[in-house]
């Protein structure tokens, strides 16, 4: 990847002109099936150009209430957008087409106007869980019958693809915009790129620029993200399987639990309420074992399998998490 990146065919992309950028945008938007991408430096970013390209001021944008959109982008829907969040309780990460209705405003004047739905495959703080297709359809349906636009949180749609089979276009074609991210699971170390309709990249493009997104030899750091995918992605079912196997070993421990069926990729969560101990102390303690986690809630921690952990490091970190948390 680093010898991509050096090697890199440059330009400036503001202008269009890096055919690194230009290649990865096409190989992005072939593979989810959209007639146009822009190449971003971050998720967030991917989301937040999404939501103000198919939103106007006042508008509401409905979300999972465990969302990425409304739990780790800084409320940048309203600062940005100046939309507000409807928030719906969902069951690992999934909104069901029937909870909807009840969401959508009535088009009176003195309610804002639903505008979009914003779903999330697979779903961090569900520990990677898998949004199931026939419901994305059903959601679909709904939304397409009563006029709102969807928008598909795909920053690890690729941990679905590999543990599906379900190819992305295969989702993204329910969706007016996919963002989809090239470090995490992909060990790219910057970029995402957000997929639509000419018309909506075009108009995208513009509130990249704004949001402080316009990038000149990006070509550098789209040859990491480029290699990342032609490379990568068929290695994900590698940090799903270590995910199980340290899912398995925590759950052998009486004062931690993990709900094993929630295990459907790369990540694990795990509930500490019976340790006695805060997220913050756990933390801390684990890092000083090496052991690196970050907080999933108020009494649960997150862990997250990727490339650069191998399963034996798995399996000696689920041995510190046995011997952190014994009576």
């Amino acid at each position: 990847m680093r010898k991509a990146m050096a090697e890199a065919p440059v330009g400036d992309d503001v202008f269009g002109e890096d055919p690194t950028v230009n290649l990865l945008q096409q190989r992005v938007a072939e593979l989810l099936g959209k007639p146009s991408a822009l190449f971003v430096p971050t998720g967030v970013m991917a989301n937040q150009v999404a939501i103000k390209t198919q939103t106007q001021p006042g508008d509401e944008v409905i979300v999972e209430q465990d969302s990425h959109i409304f739990h780790y982008e800084t409320a940048a829907p309203s600062m940005l957008s100046g939309v507000q969040l409807h928030v719906i309780q969902g069951h690992r990460g999934v909104l069901r087409a029937e909870q909807l209705a009840p969401s959508v405003r009535p088009p009176a004047y003195y309610m804002p106007r639903t505008a979009l739905i914003c779903l999330e495959n697979t779903h961090n703080r569900a520990g990677g869980a898998i949004y199931p297709l026939d419901e994305i359809k059903r959601v679909r349906d709904f939304a397409k019958a009563v006029g709102i636009k969807m928008h598909l949180d795909g920053a690890r749609l690729w941990n679905a693809w590999v543990a599906t089979g379900i190819h992305p276009r295969e989702y993204a074609q329910y969706f007016d915009s996919v963002s989809v991210c090239f470090s995490k699971g992909l060990g790219a170390p910057v970029g995402s790129a957000l997929v639509g309709s000419e018309e909506f990249i075009q108009r995208a493009r513009r509130f990249r620029k704004i949001f402080g997104g316009g990038m000149r030899q990006a070509g550098i750091i789209a040859a990491g993200a480029l290699y990342a995918l032609e490379n990568h992605v068929v290695r994900l079912h590698e940090d799903h399987d270590k995910a199980r196997v340290l899912a398995a070993e925590i759950a052998k421990n009486p004062r931690l639990t993990v709900d094993l069926a929630s295990v459907q990729t790369n990540m694990v969560i795990i509930d500490i309420g019976r340790t006695g101990k805060s997220t913050t102390d756990a933390l801390a303690l684990l890092h000083s074992k090496r052991v690196l986690l970050t907080d999933a809630s108020y009494t649960s921690l997150r862990a997250v399998t990727h490339m650069d952990v191998t399963m034996e490091q798995v399996k000696a970190a689920a041995n510190i998490l046995a011997n952190v948390f014994t009576d």
